[in-house]
């Protein structure tokens, strides 16, 4: 057998492979041989049909059989010692003349190959960091949020501002009966809230659904509608009080604060108000990371300029999926997928170059932390050693957690590096902020 290969330029390539009879002519015999024992032909007894007739029937499909697998591993094992970082999976020539009657074969193989680059970390425009702060407006607003989940419910004759008022919304055309409790601080502008102050238990108020809510996701839940239909509905709804209720606020007292962190672990209203701020950043601190890691990846595909194979990577994608592609629709294909791809280049670069690879040893530990953590949400804080690796052995007999996992893990090491080595700049920003500046 012999393997060749021409660089048609620096990202094209084709590999030619030659194969003689003697590569597969002892494997294809010794397969007609044990055919021969087993062939079952009317007129012949068990292992004694004519050897002729064997090859006749079977000789064809065998040798294609073996000379395809003789193939696929020395084209394998090639692109192995060649150390040829390719792209998909390498493409066979058609050859419409293919004489399988001949003993020699040659087939060529077209290949897409990864295109050499470098990654610069450090980019000209510093990316932003941002530090999420819990300022003293939430953290005062969790506290009275945290006193009325956890204070007495009092009964009203009528609606004030801070009630919370129970009804049904209906709408005979739309066959909206939804019973729903509402607050006047969910309602938009002023005139929706109006129509309630002062009104008592039968009271039915007629609403215009556009611009009910200050958020679709409530109108959605007020009146059981599919999402799609809550966004831009415009309709009347009449809603029909049948409860009014007020939250008397909780005191602020030892008894409460034990109910919240556990006995004697938050003792003032200054303690309470530093916790909430503390698990508060903290929580915080993953969507500033996620924001970052975002960031750097948008900035890296941007500024590492190198070319891709797309001619090869398109005809790839017509055969590679479950259904063949046409050629326009691998072009779309290509064009919608081909950010994705160039990421992944990089990042496989930086992983390389950096040494980010997961070891086994890492993803035990990553594994045992995230079950200690969820352990603990359910009360159990102190977990022996072995009941965290008896159940991590099982996370991890699970291929598709371990796969999530690695992502995760890779994700984490990416971010570490993008820390020290990116051109990177924090600014702080409260919560509300870094939502309406990204998330509105």
């Amino acid at each position: 057998m012999n393997i060749t290969r021409e660089n048609i330029d620096a990202l094209n390539a084709v590999v030619k492979v030659d194969i003689a009879k003697e590569d597969y002519s002892d494997k294809v015999e010794k397969i007609l041989v044990d055919y021969r024992k087993s062939a079952n032909i009317p007129g012949f007894r068990k292992g004694h049909v004519p050897m002729g007739m064997v090859k006749k029937q079977y000789g064809k499909a065998v040798l294609v059989d073996e000379v395809n697998k003789l193939l696929q591993d020395a084209l394998g094992k090639y692109l192995v010692e060649e150390k040829l970082d390719v792209l998909g999976n390498p493409l066979p020539k058609a050859q419409d003349d293919l004489d399988w009657d001949a003993e020699a074969f040659s087939f060529e193989f077209e290949l897409g190959l990864a295109p050499k680059f470098e990654v610069e970390l450090k980019s000209k425009k510093a990316i932003t960091h941002y530090n999420i702060v819990a300022d003293d407006k939430m953290i005062d607003d969790q506290i009275v949020n945290i006193q009325k989940q956890y204070g007495k419910i009092v009964s009203q004759n009528e609606v004030t501002e801070a009630s919370e008022i129970t009804g049904t919304f209906t709408n005979e055309e739309k066959e909206i009966d939804n019973s729903a409790m509402i607050t006047l601080d969910k309602l938009k502008g002023k005139t929706n809230p109006k129509k309630f102050i002062g009104a008592k238990v039968g009271d039915v108020i007629t609403l215009k659904t556009k611009g009910l809510f200050s958020d679709d996701h409530d109108l959605m839940n007020a009146l059981k509608v599919p999402h799609d239909d809550a966004h831009g509905l415009d309709i009347e709804v009449n809603f029909t009080i049948t409860e009014i209720n007020q939250r008397e606020l909780a005191d602020l007292d030892q008894e409460l604060f034990d109910k919240l962190f556990g006995e004697g672990k938050v003792t003032s209203v200054t303690e309470l108000k530093d916790k909430i701020k503390e698990d508060s950043e903290k929580q915080f601190s993953q969507q500033g990371d996620q924001k970052l890691l975002n960031d750097v990846t948008e900035s890296l595909i941007e500024n590492t300029k190198f070319d891709l194979p797309s001619s090869f990577l398109q005809k790839w994608m017509q055969t590679a999926g479950e259904e063949e592609m046409t050629e326009e629709q691998a072009k779309e294909e290509y064009e919608k997928s081909e950010k994705s791809m160039r990421y992944q280049l990089i990042e496989g670069k930086l992983i390389n170059d950096h040494k980010l690879q997961v070891q086994f040893e890492e993803l035990k530990a990553y594994s045992m932390d995230l079950i200690k953590g969820q352990m603990a949400q359910f009360g159990q804080m102190n977990p022996s050693d072995k009941e965290l690796e008896d159940i991590a052995a099982r996370i991890l007999s699970n291929q598709d957690e371990v796969k999530r996992m690695s992502e995760q893990l890779v994700s984490q090491k990416l971010l570490n590096l993008y820390k020290t080595e990116a051109n990177i700049k924090t600014k702080d920003i409260t919560y509300d902020d870094f939502v309406k500046e990204f998330y509105s």
